[in-house]
């Protein structure tokens, strides 16, 4: 539990770089790639100001994602992604005026309290470490039923 502030802060910029190339590709306007050349046509959405900020803000969100893959289990970490569906959502009601009916806050309340019980799986895991889980095999634990040829 101790990295869940790397966690949460994965979801936050994974969100955030969500809402950034959603502003620059209504600044954009509707995309057309008519009567263009596609390269020079996506290298123009790329670095526009808002999808550029966007990207690169999704290469943060990754870095941070890679250091808590490296402190905790794949099964633990990924699943608290799924908070940056309940933070889009939430601020594009907000900056975006997008809909929120009923559906989709109902399934916001199931994505929230999925991830409320995996983290409370995740208090065992506080007190030992990624690296100790680990199994080690050593010859005299090895039977000779069990050798490969």
């Amino acid at each position: 539990m101790k990295y869940i502030v790397f966690i949460l802060f994965t979801v936050m910029t994974n969100a955030a770089a969500q809402l950034m190339l959603k502003q620059g590709m209504m600044s954009l306007g509707p995309i057309s790639f008519e009567g263009a050349n596609p390269l020079v046509k996506l290298l123009q959405i790329v670095f526009s100001p808002w999808v550029f900020l966007g990207l690169c803000t999704f290469v943060i969100s990754m870095a941070s994602h890679l250091y808590v893959l490296s402190k905790v289990e794949l099964s633990f970490a990924y699943p608290f992604l799924s908070l940056a569906y309940v933070a889009v959502a939430v601020f594009a009601y907000f900056v975006f005026r997008e809909d929120l009916n009923g559906w989709r806050v109902a399934g916001i309340a199931c994505i929230c309290v999925g991830t409320v019980l995996i983290a409370q799986s995740g208090r065992d895991l506080g007190a030992r470490g990624h690296d100790e889980q680990t199994v080690s095999i050593t010859p005299d634990k090895i039977g000779t039923s069990e050798i490969v040829r």
